[in-house]
């Protein structure tokens, strides 16, 4: 194509505007990089500053954890002579324990993922304790679903909070044989396990050999039933919560370097981007400067 003298500087306007969208463009990526760059520090600041609570509850949860376990092993060394296999057609029921709290890994994943290996295609009594587990569980054992708790295990459990539990479980329509608490055990405060805590019921454990060999009378059996149930729960209950506290402090450090790495992404891009939008202005000026 010919250019007159009269196309010319139409020519030049318009690269000058195409210069000028071009440049437009880069500032607008570059602002997008800015802000996002922004966020991602914002969350890094609060994923650390989680991290750092999470890490000094974890000392209180160990705590209390190392008490609550003492009475744990007196439940254990009482059932150890009280077998359920006395009993003909035992009714089991299934308490999930886990909690409300989320930002903790796969805390609340390991519980039902050990509760739908366990039952299978089995219908069974279920209990659950926590949102987390309940949403996960209903989708797929809605109809087993008896009793459910919520707002349990906020702070340190208490023993006031398990013996309200065990209340409750024992108004459970046509009773139960043995109660199978699924709860993380704390293994180190990195790791964590599903496991499960058998209890059985007063009736089951009066007709167990280990006891009928002793003058025990009804009342005495149920109270120790009782007790021993919360003692359990309680135990499972501060176990647990420390290992959800360690699960959401390895959570927060994981996030935290992340978003770190993020950071030194998005710096580099920014960086890249800048130097070349201003690489691009002054090669428009040395441009205009040896075209005068």
């Amino acid at each position: 194509m010919i250019r007159t003298a009269a196309t010319r500087p139409a020519v030049a306007a318009l690269r000058a505007m195409t210069q000028a969208a071009e440049q437009q463009r880069g500032m607008a990526t570059l602002r997008e990089i800015e802000q996002r760059l922004k966020s991602v520090k914002n969350i890094e600041k609060i994923t650390k500053s989680m991290k750092v609570v999470a890490s000094t509850k974890l000392t209180r949860a160990e705590r209390a954890m190392r008490e609550a376990k003492k009475y744990g092993a007196a439940n254990k060394e009482l059932f150890e002579h009280a077998k359920l296999e006395d009993v003909s057609n035992p009714k089991v029921v299934y308490l999930a324990m886990s909690s409300d709290g989320g930002l903790c890994g796969g805390i609340h994943s390991s519980i039902s993922r050990y509760i739908k290996r366990e039952l299978g295609g089995n219908p069974q009594d279920l209990i659950i304790l926590g949102d987390k587990p309940k949403a996960q569980l209903a989708r797929v054992m809605g109809q087993n679903i008896k009793v459910t708790f919520n707002g349990v295990g906020k702070d340190v459990p208490t023993f006031a909070e398990a013996c309200a539990i065990a209340d409750e479980i024992g108004k459970i329509e046509g009773g139960w044989d043995e109660i199978r608490i699924i709860s993380n055990h704390y293994l180190s405060a990195l790791s964590y396990e599903a496991r499960p805590t058998s209890i059985i019921s007063s009736k089951a454990m009066t007709q167990s050999a280990g006891f009928q060999a002793y003058e025990v009378e009804d009342d005495t059996a149920k109270d120790l039933a009782d007790f021993a149930l919360a003692n359990a729960i309680y135990t499972a209950l501060v176990e647990g919560h420390a290992a959800e506290i360690s699960a959401r402090r390895t959570a927060m450090e994981n996030a935290s370097n992340n978003a770190n790495d993020m950071i030194s992404s998005l710096q580099l891009q920014y960086n890249r981007g800048r130097q070349a939008v201003i690489t691009n202005e002054l090669i428009d000026i040395i441009t205009g400067a040896s075209a005068l």
